[in-house]
């Protein structure tokens, strides 16, 4: 039986999950993790890529440096993700991490208004 394409995403994602507030979830029918509600991570459910929200800035960083590529589901570019498809476990665990402190950051802001 093959692997579950998500396996390494979950592994990866495990230490945000012990976080409070974080959960497992699902956004456009991917699994995802989820912090407060806020949307960070997912992956894709076919190929197991990670699809993770950062800053925008982040996001072209990391596409210009050939770590990431744009996430364009039925081709309209998220501006805030990026599909990482190299299996790097302190890579993703790195990028989660990002995304959870982004996730905050936008809550915290959100709060405040």
């Amino acid at each position: 039986m093959p692997e579950d394409p998500a396996a390494f995403f979950w592994a990866a994602a495990e230490p945000i999950l012990g976080s409070p507030g974080a959960e497992r979830g699902t956004m456009m029918g991917f699994p995802c993790v989820r912090v407060g509600g806020a949307f960070l991570a997912s992956c894709d459910p076919s190929s197991g890529d990670l699809i993770v929200k950062l800053p925008e800035e982040r996001v072209h960083a990391l596409i210009e440096g050939s770590t990431g590529e744009p996430f364009a589901p039925a081709g309209r570019v998220f501006r805030e993700w990026v599909k990482v498809s190299e299996r790097d476990a302190t890579l993703w665990r790195a990028l989660l991490t990002e995304a959870g402190d982004f996730a905050s950051t936008n809550a915290a802001s959100r709060r405040a208004r």
